[in-house]
């Protein structure tokens, strides 16, 4: 099994403690607690009767052997999870006992590690402690991702713990029951049934019967995710696992928090004491001396009220100094040892070695600043989790240099538990001044464990991310990306790549490759991949990989561009979040990068990407589901922009990005995959504007064609031109589209050259891509005419006879079809060869162009040849088709037509499944009913007729009865002849099992023409319903290429662009003259312009999230976590008034026992004869108020 091999390969150094030698009192059990039939022989044998020992210890007088129990457990009659379970040494090291809890068991991480020591047995533990433990211990483990440490057992403390782990987990939700980890270490001689955990080959799972649940006893309890059973050769004693939990919490307390270790502190842990027998004293004070904190539950009994009565009492009252005996040091006061034996003695009658108690408990007295008593029958569990705080606090201070801020190891611990509402509440008040130094280890903690409202929080509060965000910091950042997680395995991959470039010359020497990540390098790399051609690579400058040797000289350590601040700190922390899946660390980052716009729709490029590379199908759904939070966030804030100002919206969706590689808005928006970005009216609006050009976009498509046939038209009336404006401001009201298009930058005033007014008017009408549009389509038609009227009339034989002069034409036609595929693949854009490729490559119908083009290559050379005469036209007659589908995109562009189009497209997807299940039966169904029919066929072309064809046919209505049926009569000559058989006649038809031909045809035609075309159908309904409701979305997504695409093409179409396109290559080539539909869709802004624009567009994305703020505010779900807080609140005063309530009726009840006793002695002395009074004894003025009437 696979787990089986994750936990052996720690197990091998695992030992367990098995009894070699003792000392018999009784002559048959042993001083280890066992009985003599458990020992081994060789024990037996050699020592048993002779080795005699005053004191058995575990290391001399046992022996180590491979484990034999471990695996997971399984309790019988629980429908629950398995836990894990290990029997170990006690001298095992800690180290590997928790790598096997964190690596191998996969425990998470822990923030905080509770230890619950005492309350063993099975002693009655008190019910405030009980609600301790439930309200207040297991919910701030939850609230902290901590650990609980108890023994385990079904008993005590240990059994209360697991019922609160229990029920908080009934009460919760999953992901918060996951951070609770319940782990008992308990000894391996006390646990009960433990034989059924024993088998030298692992238990997986092991099953363990408990047959009193109800009674405390030393069974494993059910609730615990893992259990370290410790074995120290004893049986049935108590404290055999104390050595090994103080070892495993002090190497826990030296582990570093977060992922990979990366806290910015190392992980508390707090013992937690409660009752305690008088041997805790020993545990308390080792683990005191260690700087180990503790926590004394007073009221709890046993020790912990020694511990506490002794602490409060006497840090109240000072003792006097006196010299200890003999030296000139200063001890332990007689006072302070009087009074600390005094309360030992009272809370401990009958022992014997008092003396050894009062030393132990004067050593915990030295360290009691790392104690902190809390009072949980008078305080309660609410506000347990602060109290945590502050006791780890209070202990850490004694750790803490002095140069350090005393509120940073709080600050880093409510990091850790992440609990910012204690952060807010108590260290950002505004009582305490933080400076950057303070903050910037716990911000790069809450970055690399994503904590997002402590990020907000501390660039709220003096943290300067421009002075934070170093491109060394990036790296480290990305180092710190988890090993699961598909961004490190891109990374990883990356890494592999540049090793093979450089060779041996790769080492792994500092901290940005210590995790075998490839730093700023191999992040660009990544994102490159990721990004395609939309954008510029990321990073480029800093690392100046623009150079040949840099790659060389960056492995070599040249690392000086570490220092340097990123250019774009929160878009880079924004990708780094994205490139996670880190949803609300993203959100947040996106909420304080500029150009929120093109921001959103960025992630959404990056997060679709990688859910196709994401193999774990939860991960991409989550994916899926950020992407399209991202685009409706760019679809609402450019709904925001387009409400504010049209003219402004427009610039901002063509404007060249320098924070994203110099790309816009739709252009990332159409690698995104954005159709609801698109679908927005502000876009299709631009779109619009774009298509027609200088016309008004409510010119009629009649006056167009009028005006296409007659050109002397367009200097007319009839149709209407918008005034041509050759000054550009984005501040001014809605510039003209064309200079927008056309000009170099928005910061300054460009005036387009001037010309006469006929050469103006005829670029205005034949520049339009809306006039290209046209005149493609109507060539094209005439296109479909001449190649029809070729194949139809004028087909020539080969040469010398033919070609005529009309294939000629067409011949000239597809070659300025094949210039014009050429222009658009190889010259327009400024990609590279291999770019222009992949994109081309991507759109459907290029690839439907290259195999239009590349059959009629192909038909053209068949035809030539009188071998491939017939070939060749078979070839261009289905060549033909190609081209005539190709109208298909050419009209998409129609409002009514476009989602029809997308429609058929999606249920072609659906005739391919019904193809699949159509085969099937036509498979089964023909070859049947063939060897039915005819024994003996050796034809082939016949048999591919009646197995596939025929069958096919029967779906339409057209059966053979009187071939199938032998009882009618079939009026055609066959023979059983083979031999003529073979020859190629008709053979007859079998009349064996005819009758079961009939059947299978019955239920061929019942499963076909009614259950799959009825399937077909519903699938068509489904797709039609699904698609109808976004078709409108799909196709204003798609008009964008098609008005991209004649916005680059020439005025002319096929065959006249052939015209076109040597006045560009003179143009191009010759005079040089750079082309301006380069840049089509783009918009350079910059200086002033450029910050007005951002500036606007900020604040459009606060109205928007202040927008989005009060809705949120308004909802029920707020609505009732408001009014949760205000009944807590209430709960909370009601609490108090009850507590004050209480306190003012004990003091009532101690004035009245004073008034009584003052009555009481007045009437004695006035009875008395001792003195004479000089006057009468005073009367009283009034009355005691009574304190409960008037509460």
């Amino acid at each position: 099994m696979p787990i089986l091999t994750l936990v052996m390969t720690v197990f091998f150094l695992l030992k367990y403690k098995n009894i070699c030698t003792h000392c018999c009192y009784n002559g048959r059990m042993c001083q280890c607690g066992a009985t003599r039939d458990t020992h081994q022989a060789v024990a037996l044998g050699d020592y048993f009767s002779t080795a005699i020992v005053s004191h058995w210890d575990s290391i001399q007088h046992s022996s180590a052997y491979p484990t034999d129990a471990f695996g997971e457990l399984e309790f019988e009659g629980a429908s629950r999870r398995h836990s894990k379970f290990l029997r170990l040494s006690c001298d095992t090291p800690p180290s590997i006992a928790y790598k096997l809890l964190t690596a191998d068991w996969g425990l998470p991480l822990p923030n905080l590690v509770v230890s619950v020591v005492g309350g063993e047995g099975r002693a009655k533990v008190k019910m405030w402690v009980r609600e301790v433990l439930r309200q207040g211990l297991v919910k701030a483990s939850q609230s902290t991702g901590a650990w609980i440490l108890t023994e385990g057992l079904r008993e005590g403390v240990g059994r209360c713990v697991g019922e609160a782990v229990r029920d908080h987990a009934a009460a919760a939700s999953s992901v918060s029951h996951n951070k609770v980890v319940a782990l008992g270490i308990a000894p391996w001689g006390l646990v009960k049934n433990r034989e059924q955990l024993v088998n030298p080959q692992g238990s997986f799972p092991a099953k363990y019967y408990v047959h009193n649940t109800s009674r405390d006893s030393c069974s494993l309890d059910i609730n615990y995710q893992a259990f370290l059973l410790v074995d120290d050769g004893t049986v049935g004693r108590r404290g055999g696992e104390a050595g090994f939990r103080a070892q495993l919490e002090d190497y826990i307390s030296k582990q570093r928090t977060g992922i990979w270790g990366s806290g910015s502190i190392d992980i508390p842990v707090l013992c937690m004491l409660i009752s305690g027998e008088k041997n805790m004293l020993k545990r308390l004070d080792l683990s005191l001396k260690q700087s180990m904190p503790w926590m004394v539950l007073a009221g709890s009994g046993g020790v912990a009220d020694l511990v506490s009565n002794i602490l409060e009492s006497l840090s109240s009252s000072p003792p006097v100094p006196s010299s200890a005996d003999g030296e000139g040091e200063m001890g332990p006061t007689v006072d302070l040892k009087d009074r600390v034996a005094e309360r030992v003695r009272k809370h401990f009658p009958s022992e014997t070695e008092m003396d050894k108690l009062v030393e132990q408990v004067l050593s915990i007295y030295q360290n009691k600043d790392l104690i902190t008593v809390y009072h949980g029958e008078q305080e309660g569990p609410d506000d347990f989790d602060t109290v945590l705080l502050k006791a780890l606090v209070q202990a850490s201070k004694q750790r803490v240099s002095s140069n350090s801020s005393p509120y940073t190891e709080e600050l880093k611990l409510a990091v850790a538990w992440n609990r910012v509402d204690i952060a807010k509440s108590e260290l950002f008040n505004a009582d305490i001044q933080w400076k950057y130094e303070d903050l910037e280890d716990s911000m790069t903690d809450a970055l690399i464990n994503d904590k997002p409202q402590f990020v907000r929080l501390f660039t709220e509060n003096g943290l300067n991310i421009l002075d934070y965000m170093t491109y060394g910091r990036l790296e480290s950042l990305y180092c710190s990306v988890t090993d699961s997680s598909l961004a490190y395995s891109l990374l990883q991959r990356r890494l592999g790549e540049r090793q093979g470039i450089v060779g041996s010359q790769v080492r792994l020497q500092n901290v940005t490759l210590s995790k075998g990540l490839d730093g700023s390098q191999g992040v660009s790399r990544v994102l490159e991949d990721i990004m395609g051609d939309v954008c510029q690579p990321f990073y480029h400058s800093p690392l100046e990989l623009e150079n040949i040797t840099s790659q060389r000289k960056a492995l070599k350590g040249d690392c000086q561009y570490r220092k340097t601040r990123c250019l774009f700190p929160w878009a880079s922390l924004f990708i780094w979040a994205v490139l996670q899946n880190r949803s609300n660390m993203a959100v947040f980052f996106w909420e304080m990068t500029g150009e929120s716009v093109l921001s959103a729709l960025s992630a959404c490029k990056i997060l679709r990407e990688l859910s196709r590379l994401e193999s774990e199908a939860e991960a991409k759904l989550a994916m899926k589901e950020l992407a399209q939070r991202f685009e409706n966030l760019a679809h609402d804030v450019f709904s925001k922009c387009y409400q504010s100002s049209e003219s402004r919206s427009f610039t901002l969706l063509i404007r060249k990005s320098p924070m994203w590689g110099g790309t816009t808005c739709l252009e990332m928006g159409i690698a995104a995959d954005a159709r609801l970005f698109f679908s927005h009216d502000g876009v299709q609006s631009l779109l619009s504007q774009i298509w027609w050009g200088d016309m008004k976009r409510n010119t009629a498509v009649w006056k167009l064609l009028l005006t296409f046939f007659c050109p002397v038209l367009m200097y007319t009336q009839l149709i209407s031109f918008s005034i041509f404006k050759c000054v550009l401001n984005i501040n001014e009201k809605a510039p003209s589209f064309t200079c927008k298009l056309f000009s170099a930058s928005s910061g300054t005033r460009n005036t387009l050259p001037k010309r006469p007014f006929i050469l103006s008017r005829w670029r205005q009408f034949w520049f339009a891509p809306v006039t290209s549009f046209l005149g493609n389509v109507l060539m094209y038609f005439m296109f479909l005419l001449l190649f029809a009227y070729v194949l139809l009339v004028d087909f020539k034989p080969p040469p010398p006879l033919g070609p005529a002069f009309t294939e000629y034409m067409l011949y000239f036609w597809i070659f300025t079809i094949v210039c014009e595929e050429c222009r658009k693949t190889f010259l327009l854009g400024t990609m590279t060869l291999r770019q222009r490729m992949r994109k081309y490559i991507q759109d459907v119908w290029n690839k439907c162009d290259l195999i239009a083009i590349t059959l009629f290559v192909i038909g053209l050379i068949c035809r030539m040849f009188q071998w491939s005469y017939e070939s060749g036209r078979a070839m261009l007659c289905v060549d033909y088709m190609v081209f005539t589908l190709r109208l298909i995109h050419i009209f998409a562009i129609h409002k009514q037509l476009g989602p029809k189009i997308i429609i058929v497209g999606k249920m072609m997807k659906d005739i391919f499944f019904f193809l699949f299940f159509l085969g099937v039966w036509l498979m089964a169904y023909g070859v049947a009913n063939q060897a039915l029919l005819y024994s003996y066929d050796p034809r082939p072309s016949w048999i591919f007729r009646r197995v596939f064809y025929r069958p096919y046919l029967h779906i339409y209505g057209q059966v053979p009865v009187e071939e199938i049926d032998v009882g009618k009569e079939w009026d055609t000559n066959c023979t059983d002849n083979l031999t003529l058989i073979e020859e190629g006649m008709e053979p007859c038809r079998s009349e064996h099992n005819n009758w079961l031909v009939v059947i299978l045809l019955v239920i061929y035609l019942l499963v076909t023409n009614i259950l799959l075309v009825n399937l077909l159908i519903a699938m068509f309904s489904y797709t039609f319903s699904k698609v109808q409701g976004q078709s409108d979305t799909y196709w204003k997504f798609q008009r964008y290429n098609l008005i991209v695409e004649y916005h680059s093409r020439p005025s002319l179409a096929p065959p006249f662009i052939i015209l076109s396109h040597v006045h560009l290559f003179i143009k191009r080539y010759i005079r040089k003259v750079p082309s301006i539909k380069i840049l089509h869709f783009v918009l350079e802004v910059d200086g002033k312009a450029a910050n007005k624009l951002m500036t606007w567009e900020a604040i459009q994305k606060e109205s928007f999230l202040i927008d989005q703020s009060k809705i949120q505010r308004g909802s029920d779900s707020e609505r009732l976590k408001r009014m949760s807080v205000k009944v807590d609140n209430v709960l909370k005063h009601m609490a108090e008034t009850r507590d004050h309530d209480r306190r003012l009726r004990a003091l009532e009840s101690e004035l009245e026992y004073c008034s009584s006793a003052l009555s009481w002695i007045v009437e004695t002395l006035s009875q008395s004869n001792m003195a004479k009074p000089s006057r009468p004894p005073p009367t009283p003025k009034g009355t005691l108020p009574c304190f409960s009437s008037s509460l």
